[in-house]
């Protein structure tokens, strides 16, 4: 096993840009979020109601936040991603 010095590492130039973008797929998720608690708060017999191959609501909608969580995070890390590599070309 080798055990080399860290790799230096500086600022990012990225850091403004990847919170931003951060802060906004967080302010998405929290509303659909939000919409996904409120339905159960002030109308739970809907969350009982078939939609989807036999599955009812609750499910489907628990399962369709994971996913687009699963999603954001690949945007995010695209969308970062191209950013820094833009960043590096143009220096």
């Amino acid at each position: 096993m080798l055990h080399e010095p860290a790799a230096q590492c500086g600022p990012d130039a990225s850091a403004e840009y990847k919170q931003r973008i951060g802060v906004w797929m967080f302010l998405l998720y929290a509303a659909i979020y939000a919409a996904f608690v409120a339905i159960n708060l002030l109308k739970p017999l809907w969350m009982e109601k078939t939609v989807l191959f036999g599955l009812n609501l609750a499910v489907v909608f628990g399962f369709g936040l994971i996913v687009f969580a699963l999603i954001e995070a690949l945007i995010y890390n695209h969308m970062c991603g191209t950013h820094e590599a833009d960043n590096k070309g143009g220096k």
